[in-house]
């Protein structure tokens, strides 16, 4: 199964908010420091991905923001 590159964003962002939440909740040092490292590691993979994923746009700098065009506002 091939995980996408926002997947891989969504499950570090949530795996890192859980060692957040585990350590305000004063969970047993342990698992704060196993899902600490994997929450690392999951950083390293999900930069690969996201830097080696197959996306293509044919937005220029000259498009600015989507939702606030430069145009309207000249």
């Amino acid at each position: 199964m091939k995980v996408s590159a926002i997947a891989t964003v969504v499950i570090t962002s949530i795996l890192l908010l859980l060692v957040t939440i585990f350590v305000v909740i004063d969970v047993t040092f342990r698992w704060v420091f196993y899902l600490t490292c994997i929450g690392q590691v999951m950083i390293v993979i999900m930069v690969y991905k996201v830097l080696r994923d197959n996306y293509t746009t044919d937005k220029t700098f000259d498009d600015f923001y989507e939702d606030y065009p430069l145009s309207k506002h000249e």
